[in-house]
């Protein structure tokens, strides 16, 4: 479905809509326009929203769930609660998804993702655009604090400008010399070239950018006019080989703009270029011609490294340096070619470029590769220079020669560990052991049928590492054990234990020699295997510290930043971790947003190989040249220089007069927040002279809230205020399908003003009139026309290209009403327009949900379950939460089913739009949504187990009710009309609890292995947890009777006579049963279950009733 923008909104909205399809391309990765436009569209341009609905769209398809039926009974409950965004437009979203991810190696790289990404919930979680944009709240949360570091604004699809960008500045040697470039009047005049004048353009966008970095009171700078003049340079910036061709356009760039500075265009001078004294070194080649070693001298910048069948960073560096037959330490991979390469001038910044993708011949596109790659956070370079070419040739012919020893030393250990000419292979010392416990077992003097023997010697268990018990005391470890002290169990004589397999006849000297040899061999076998271990760790610590000694220590080069991809080849997202070298911690820089991280951190999100995240870019520094990272320091005093006192006169005065127009935009902001608090003084005085009346919003209050907009600030401000509470509240249905603010969608703009033709107006609630034909054919063709019937309202004419109908929404006890709200108001709008049918609609719909709110709650019904509002009331929330609230009802989607309810549609988002974020508390407001979304829960829970105990899962039931008690207790809490009545609730838990008792106690005196594994089950997984809950809570004496009923249960098996298993079993959870105080509580997690109120309300009444009539009911 396409969505036009209204004509008022001009290129304005066209840009911005443009934005937010370019920002959703970049995190997603999906290409496919039509896919993204729509989704936007049905998120009502939330792009967290849109966001959320793309990757749970990709999840579903990734993941097989072990249930089929139940999983697509939870994807159905989840279309009808999401309401129109998820009905026929979400169903035509999941076709396109599915055909623009056909890619079968994409599928198998996304699923690895997503299954970590559910382990790494707090340590991974994908960005929220509402955060990362920082406009989600006023300017005075934009302001910096102190001197921590500022972000950089994405302004679309500009992530890796920020990452490269972000790691550089935060160099201080290159800080220095873009903040100190300056070029003379005279070669300005000589610059006539376009790429001259482009370099210099840029070199100035990038010395003001850096400026308002060091000295902006902003949390984050805008780098637009940079960002803008590398827009011709690269057209795709989303794939990681445009990001890698721009770092090394941007270093030309530079290097260009200081080739100018220095006036000259010889080598010599080219040498003498501070960026190609920073970023370029250089390598030889060397090959074999003939016979003859032939070199070439070569320059590199960004040193590209292949990560294909590499482990860590050094092996990366072997493949790429020496491209012959080499042995690495950690890989058997060999190369075979005839060139090696050595550095032979190492830069100060020495920057490797990993390649991470690699094209598929079959799929005819790129693939990312995500295999894991370790790198440290130092690394000696000693080893690639070719000043110790002859050192290195040496040390790598002695790895090889101590990884072929390794490798027979491990075979041989292999051959100990698992010894035997079968298919089944044993532990040799084991097997010995075994032979001699066998040997010295008293011989069978005794039929089958006799007594066996009280106390036979306990074969020990097999063990592969044999150390742990020396040759001499191996005899007595077989033939005496110390008895294991068993609670309830230590008083009762032992129980005879069957015989052990024994020679049938042994003499002692046949004995003593057979235990004479055996010993022996063992001892034998054992010392054989620790000299094995011990040489095995011998060489393998020589090949660790093969390059570790200190002449090969002499070059260190520390990690400074990693630049990290996340995504698939095609798009995704970038942003960098940089080490603060001043206060010795790392950095995140992800955007607008700078966090503190930590080394864990940056390895689970740069190391690759779980996750889709992986570093493409590291930058080490030489960690002897000091000045890299100093700061600027003043001349005279030698104190460090900081914030504005390091910048140039010019940078200084141009940071400062942007500072000035920040402290303009917080003086613009905190007027316009006086001025609101004056209106709503007025609103309380109008509000409190009307008593009479019951507390319906008058005329005057709405406009209050509708005051008019602000300066652009202030809109956008509002606007992402707004946002970001519609983000919050997905679970509460009616909101989510409201909620519309920022980037707000127009719907069918060739009706953006419709004409009152009463032809094509539903009547009210008794009569309906048929379409007026000549009305039908001004239609556009697709505009094709149904009479629906809906309950207390009568029959309406709907328009199929309804935006988002849902005829399940339709028929919900809230839609209902809103459209009766809306016939009621036909009169005031037909007079007087949109806004006057709207506040009219709003005061019908006000009046009739505090009306219903006065209705008495009885066991078949609860007014509360059916609207939010009739919660509200009965809970006296704030005039603001309830007004707000009644508000979204009537930009609900839905309502797109004529001419008069779309105007009065848009009247109510912008109504909606307008509410000022001082008008009101956020949190409390999306608190109250939370509590009631959870009293749907409580509710649903509590009639999911009254189901499930009448259809005789007395399991299921008691975890559903006892999640019912222990949320519904949090509730009640903050007052009586918050929750549910609890009574029910512990009745039905304490019916439930006793009954599973008794099943678990009858399947334990079975005694049959399967019944009393279920029975201990049973007791660890409910009847435990629930006793410890009902304790813990403020516990009634009927649950204290129920728990004191069961410990007795337990305590009488006590005194009877079982077997040891079974009697070790008891020991091991009756004491949880006892007390109840000390162990942790964990709930086994319900299914989810459907919470909308008009089900809901239909369950309670059918339940009561079976309740009362003893039958079952099931609804479905």
């Amino acid at each position: 479905m396409r969505v036009e923008q209204d004509i008022e909104h001009g290129e304005t909205s066209a840009n911005s809509n443009q934005m937010l399809i370019n920002q959703l391309r970049e995190i997603t990765g999906i290409q496919d326009l039509h896919v993204l436009q729509s989704t936007l569209n049905a998120s009502q341009g939330d792009i967290s929203q849109a966001i959320g609905v793309l990757t749970t769209q990709t999840t579903k398809e990734e993941h097989m769930p072990e249930e089929p039926t139940q999983a697509n009974n939870e994807r159905n409950t989840s279309n009808t609660l999401n309401g129109p965004a998820k009905d026929d437009l979400q169903t035509a979203i999941e076709l396109s998804l599915q055909e623009s991810q056909q890619a079968e190696a994409e599928r198998r790289e996304l699923h690895r993702a997503l299954e970590v990404s559910a382990e790494e919930n707090v340590a991974h979680m994908k960005r929220k655009r509402c955060e990362a944009s920082g406009e989600s709240c006023s300017p005075v949360d934009w302001i910096r604090q102190e001197d921590w570091p500022v972000g950089i604004r994405n302004v679309g699809n500009t992530c890796w400008f920020s990452a490269v960008i972000q790691s550089l500045y935060h160099l201080p040697v290159f800080r220095r010399l873009v903040l100190n470039y300056c070029l003379s009047e005279r070669v300005l005049e000589k610059c006539k070239s376009h790429s001259e004048k482009r370099n210099i353009a840029f070199m100035q966008e990038l010395r003001c950018l850096f400026g308002l970095m060091v000295g902006s009171n902003r949390r984050f700078v805008d780098p637009s006019a940079a960002v803008e003049l590398l827009r011709d340079a690269f057209r795709t910036s989303e794939a990681q080989q445009d990001v890698s061709e721009f770092s090394h356009k941007l270093l030309d760039w530079l290097e260009d703009a200081f080739q100018l500075a220095a006036n000259g265009t010889n080598p010599e001078d080219k040498q003498n270029n501070p960026m190609v004294q920073l970023f370029y070194g250089t390598f030889v080649a060397e090959r074999l011609l003939d016979g003859k070693i032939v070199s070439n001298i070569e320059q590199f910048g960004q040193y590209p490294l292949q990560v294909n069948g590499f482990n860590n960073l050094d092996e990366c560096l072997e493949g790429a340096m020496v491209e012959g037959e080499i042995e690495s330490l950690h890989s058997d991979q060999k190369v075979s070619t005839s060139q090696e390469r050595w550095f032979s001038k190492l830069p100060p910044v020495l920057t490797f470029e990993l390649s991470r993708f690699e094209f598929n011949q079959s799929l005819g596109r790129p693939e990312k590769i995500h295999k894991k790659l370790e790198f440290p956070q130092v690394i000696y370079m000693d080893r690639y220079l070719h000043k110790n070419v002859y050192q290195t040739h040496g040390r790598r012919g002695e790895v090889k020669r101590l990884k072929d020893q390794l490798t027979i030393l491990q075979q041989r250990l292999e051959g100990y560990k698992n010894y035997g000419s079968g298919p089944t292979k044993y532990p040799l010392a084991d097997m010995l052991q075994y032979v001699l416990e066998f040997a010295t077992m008293k011989p069978a003097n005794v039929s089958p049928a006799s007594p066996v023997p009280i106390n036979p010697p306990v074969p020990i268990e097999p063990s592969s590492e044999p150390d742990d018990t020396s040759p001499s005391d191996g005899l007595q470890t077989a033939t005496q054990r110390t008895p294991i002290h068993k609670p309830f169990t230590q008083c009762r004589p032992s129980l005879e234990i069957p015989l052990q397999p024994a020679p049938h006849s042994v003499t002692e000297e046949e004995l003593h020699f057979v235990i004479g040899c055996l010993q022996r061999w063992r001892a034998e076998v054992e010392n054989t295997i620790n000299e094995l271990k011990a040489s095995i760790d011998k060489v393998s610590q020589a090949l660790e510290g093969m390059y570790s000694d200190n002449s090969l220590c002499q070059v260190p080069y520390r990690l400074h930043a990693v630049l990290v991809h996340e995504g698939q080849a095609s798009a995704g997202h970038y942003w960098a971790y940089i080490y603060d070298h001043t206060n010795k911690r790392w950095l995140k820089y992800n955007d607008v947003m700078v966090t503190e991280s930590t080394w864990e951190e940056l390895v689970r999100d740069s190391y690759g190989g779980m996750t889709n995240a992986s570093a493409y870019c590291l930058m080490y520094i030489n960690d002897d040249l000091p000045y890299l990272i100093a700061e600027d320091t003043d001349n005279e005093t030698g104190q460090v220089l900081k914030g504005m006192d390091s910048l140039p006169p010019i940078l200084r005065r141009y940071v400062r007069e942007d500072n000035h127009w920040f402290q303009q935009e917080l003086r613009e902001w905190e007027e316009q927040f006086c001025q609101a608090q004056r209106d709503e003084s007025c609103h309380q005085a109008l509000t409190s002279t009307n008593t009479e009346e019951p507390p319906v919003a008058s005329p005057a209050d709405f406009n209050s809230i509708s005051s008019e907009a602000t300066e652009n600030l202030r809109e956008t401000a509002e606007e992402h205020i707004t946002s970001k509470q519609a983000h919050s509240q997905q679970n509460e249905e009616k909101s989510e399908e409201s909620q519309v603010v920022e980037a707000e969608e127009k719907v069918n703009s060739d009706e953006a003003e419709p004409e009152a033709d009463t032809d094509t107006q539903p009547e009210s609630e008794a009569t309906s009139t048929e379409e007026n034909p000549a009305a039908a054919r001004r239609r556009q063709p697709e505009n094709e026309v149904s009479e629906v019937e809906i309950p207390n309202v009568g029959k309406i004419l709907l328009r199929s290209d309804a935006d988002g109908y849902n005829e399940e929404m339709m028929l919900t006890p809230a839609m209902q009403g809103v459209i009766l709200a809306i016939a009621k108001a036909r009169e005031a709008f037909d007079k007087d327009g949109p806004e006057a049918g709207l506040i009219k609609a709003f005061h019908e719909e006000y009046s009739r949900l505090h009306e219903l709110s006065q209705e008495e709650t009885t066991p078949q019904q609860d007014p509360r379950l059916q609207h939010v509002l009739v919660y509200f009331f009965q809970n006296q929330a704030p005039g603001r939460v309830i007004e707000r609230t009644l508000l979204e009802q009537f930009v609900d989607r839905n309502l797109s089913f004529d001419d008069r309810a779309i105007s009065i549609m848009r009247e109510a988002r912008t109504k909606l739009r307008l509410i000022k974020p001082e008008d009101m508390d956020m949190d409390e407001y999306l608190q109250w949504h939370e509590d009631y979304s959870m009293f749907k829960t409580v509710f649903a829970y509590l009639l999911t187990g009254l189901e499930q105990y009448q259809n005789g899962k007395i399991r299921e039931a008691l975890n559903y009710l006892a999640h019912a008690h222990q949320d519904n207790s949090v509730l009640l809490r903050k007052g009586e009309k918050r929750g549910v009545d609890l009574s029910l609730i512990a009745l039905y838990r304490r019916k439930c609890l006793q009954e599973l008792n008794e099943n678990a106690a009858t399947m334990f005196k079975k005694q049959d292995e399967n019944d009393v594994a279920e029975g201990v089950a049973i007791m660890n997984e409910f009847v435990i947890p629930c006793m410890h809950l009902m304790v813990r809570d403020s516990i009634s004496q009927e649950d204290l009777d129920v728990i004191e009923l069961i410990r007795n249960c337990w305590c009488s098996h006590l005194g009877q006579d079982m077997d040891d298993s079974l009697q070790e079993k008891l020991s091991d959870f009756l004491p949880r049963v006892l007390d109840c105080s000390t162990e942790r509580v964990v709930l086994k997690e319900p299914p989810k279950v459907r919470n909308s109120p008009h089900d809901l309300c239909s369950r309670l009444s059918a339940v009561m009733e079976s309740i009362h009539s003893t039958s079952v009911v099931i609804v479905k």
